[in-house]
């Protein structure tokens, strides 16, 4: 699925298949070692994922958006947690931090969709408990 409001052939598509990921991208210049390859971390306890790191984002220019989609595992959620409370982190300073995501229940996958750069370079799916909270 493209990103929203772009034409698909202004989007720059990744894939690891292997891992359920996917990235695409709008930007003036998408460099060639863009793209995705899994992580060398270990994931966040309960992690609905794999981790995955997004490699060569931060040399991108003139970015329009950005979206990360991940195949998830919904067995992995806590007990009494909605099918819909998960979100891609991206492991920052602080941990791990969930991104404004949607969730497709049919696919089991989750889609962070921005404009700006992620404020870090690896993701996972991950149980969002302030998913259901007002922004």
């Amino acid at each position: 699925m493209p990103i929203p409001g772009y034409d698909s052939g202004t989007v720059a598509e990744f894939t690891l298949e292997r891992s359920g990921a996917r990235l695409d991208v709008v930007a003036g210049v998408v460099p060639e070692h863009v793209g995705l390859e899994p992580a060398a971390v270990d994931p966040p306890a309960g992690a609905l994922s794999n981790p995955v790191d997004l490699v060569g984002v931060d040399d991108l220019r003139a970015l329009e958006a950005i979206r990360v989609e991940l195949v998830y595992d919904p067995t992995g959620l806590p007990p009494g947690a909605s099918p819909t409370d998960v979100a891609v982190g991206v492991e920052t300073d602080d941990g791990w931090s969930p991104l404004r995501s949607a969730v497709d229940l049919e696919e089991t996958t989750v889609t962070a969709v921005s404009n700006d750069r992620p404020p870090g370079s690896t993701v996972v799916a991950i149980h969002d408990e302030t998913a259901g909270e007002p922004a």
